[in-house]
């Protein structure tokens, strides 16, 4: 028995070093070729899943009252960009969003849901980065910042090649 033993943990050694095999791409499945957002995801064993906090910003003192909730979509979007690039990550890698709209007071207190789709247009389904996530978009009452419309929280993946 004591053989067997000497025998096997050096051909379990061995494959310790065997490199893995590489890991899928994370596989997206949109209902249609043109959806705003991906109606689900897989993202394979082994990849690294980096959460980032929500994102929002102030309005500035002399935002206009109308294109509020894009302007500040377009802003936050970059926060989540540069906080994915310090990752080493970029929008594509992003799997899953969610996304909290405050009533503009600008359209009757109503979410401006086209607003915040045009900001989340320029940087998601583009020619140059053609990947969307999973997304939930809902309205809420408010949000921490005085004035901010617009908080967005998401997931990236790392897949391991």
């Amino acid at each position: 028995m004591l053989k067997l033993v000497s025998i096997a943990l050096p051909a379990i050694a061995a494959l310790a070093l065997v490199p893995a095999a590489h890991a899928a791409d994370v596989q997206r499945n949109y209902a249609a070729p043109t959806a705003l957002f991906a109606s689900n995801i897989t993202v394979p064993a082994g990849s690294d899943l980096v959460f980032l906090s929500g994102a929002a910003v102030p309005p500035p003192k002399d935002a206009p009252a109308n294109g509020a909730t894009e302007a500040q979509g377009d802003a936050v979007l970059k926060l989540i960009v540069d906080n994915l690039k310090s990752q080493g990550l970029g929008p594509g890698d992003v799997v899953s969003m969610h996304v909290y709209l405050v009533g503009d007071p600008a359209k009757g207190g109503v979410m401006d849901f086209a607003g915040w789709n045009a900001a989340y247009k320029k940087v998601f389904g583009t020619a140059d980065q053609p990947n969307r996530p999973t997304r939930t978009t809902v309205q809420v009452s408010a949000l921490a910042g005085p004035g901010s419309l617009v908080e967005v929280e998401v997931v990236a993946a790392r897949t391991k090649h």
